[in-house]
């Protein structure tokens, strides 16, 4: 079992940036993938990017290419998602989610955080 801890939301204006955090403990050694959704009022959850955690290959929802960038660091088990030119289209709940060696899946989840982009 990982656990997963998000940190770093909070409120800005369109064109700003924040940095989301995602801590991961636990059975860290089985990690094969992270990755960050957000999910707005009304909409479903959709995958904003995800990080291969053996080697690094990422991807990218279109909608986030050349305004966002994902990255770990591996030493401290945590990952990041840097936010620039923020939109308000990107208000959602950000949550961190693992898939494991063990092909399940997005099988651990983090509690969210909050972004909030006005315009």
């Amino acid at each position: 079992q990982v656990q997963l801890v998000e940190s770093g939301g909070g409120y800005v204006q369109a064109g700003g940036s924040l940095r989301i955090s995602c801590a991961a403990s636990g059975r860290t050694f089985t990690l094969y993938a992270m990755a960050w959704f957000r999910q707005a009022p009304g909409k479903e959850r959709e995958l904003v990017a995800r990080i291969s955690w053996s080697d690094s290959f990422i991807q990218y929802a279109d909608s986030v290419k050349g305004r966002f960038a994902i990255s770990k660091d591996s030493a401290k088990r945590t990952m990041y998602l840097q936010m620039d030119r923020l939109e308000p289209e990107d208000t959602a709940i950000y949550y961190c989610a693992a898939a494991l060696l063990d092909g399940g899946g997005w099988s651990s989840w983090g509690q969210g955080t909050q972004v909030t982009v006005s315009s």
